[in-house]
């Protein structure tokens, strides 16, 4: 299990995804879409979002304190802005 932290339009929200494998950055973007726009990422659901949207975001990788995995999909510029 994975937590994947989405920043999209101003706003950010954590969702569990759960993962068997290292995926690849294409894949959590990919991921991200199909979860924004089924409304499966809290406070984020747009149902028009664009297969490319979030192909200039960045994908950060982190391990927990407790090596619990976590994954960061943002803005290449600092707060979110686009």
């Amino acid at each position: 299990m994975a937590t994947l932290n989405i920043t999209y339009d101003g706003h950010s929200a954590d969702v569990p995804v759960e993962l068997e494998r290292h995926i690849s950055d294409a894949d959590v973007r990919r991921i991200a879409v199909e979860l924004v726009r089924s409304g499966g990422v809290p406070g984020l659901h747009r149902f028009q979002l664009g297969d490319e949207a979030f192909q200039h975001y960045v994908v950060d990788r982190f391990r927990g304190a407790h090596g619990e995995e976590r994954i960061y999909l943002r803005p290449k510029v600092p707060f979110g802005a686009c």
